[in-house]
């Protein structure tokens, strides 16, 4: 049975530690899952992931990192999202359109009408059937995020905090036009509490689906 979710959400909301535990689980049940992410699902995504979030990013304009992202998704729909779905496995992707929508259109403040086109034309038709938002304060996100690691922060954990206060938004608009697709969480609250949910919700879904 086939069914593609998604965790989106600003950075340090708990994405993919939610991802992989509910990956966890959905096997142990004996269902086949695919996990994968947004940029760098493919080999050609991952070196998109390399100028957009490594080491050796380099400064871009708005257009031109949503041009990267729009690519990534192209051949990540191509490669790994359709084809995964029509063998019917359930596909787990952290971060897809959403983001998209919420960093270049909300964040970067690129014209909605115009990221939504490029979106979709990279998409190709493929749209989530369930999306987890993990929703934070951004001051709380921001703190996870800059001390998970001792990496340098990445583009986006550099951005100012209105960027971000901007992205949070656009993640709440984008829920509040699909209610049906989304379930909001909120991020900040105990871990094991949030797990419960996305597995229940997830479990129901696959259940619901003929």
């Amino acid at each position: 049975m086939s069914l593609f979710i998604t965790f989106e959400g600003i950075e340090g909301s708990g994405k993919t530690t939610h991802l992989r535990q509910l990956a966890a689980h959905l096997r142990a049940s004996g269902h086949a899952v695919v996990e994968t992410r947004e940029p760098g699902g493919t080999p050609g995504g991952a070196a998109v992931r390399r100028i957009l979030l490594g080491a050796e990013a380099v400064p871009l304009t708005a257009f031109a990192e949503l041009c990267l992202y729009c690519a990534d998704r192209a051949q990540h729909v191509d490669e790994v999202i359709r084809p995964a779905l029509a063998a019917g496995r359930i596909v787990l992707s952290d971060r897809f359109s959403d983001s998209t929508i919420a960093y270049q259109g909300y964040g970067r403040a690129l014209d909605l009408e115009a990221v939504r086109a490029l979106d979709a034309r990279a998409r190709g038709g493929v749209t989530p059937g369930l999306t987890f938002l993990l929703d934070c304060p951004v001051e709380e996100g921001l703190a996870r995020a800059r001390g998970r690691t001792s990496a340098p922060a990445d583009r986006f954990e550099r951005e100012a905090f209105a960027f971000h206060e901007r992205v949070r938004a656009g993640f709440h608009a984008r829920a509040a036009t699909e209610p049906a697709r989304f379930v909001v969480l909120d991020a900040a609250g105990p871990l094991a509490r949030v797990q419960e949910c996305v597995v229940a919700e997830a479990v129901r879904r696959l259940g619901a689906r003929p």
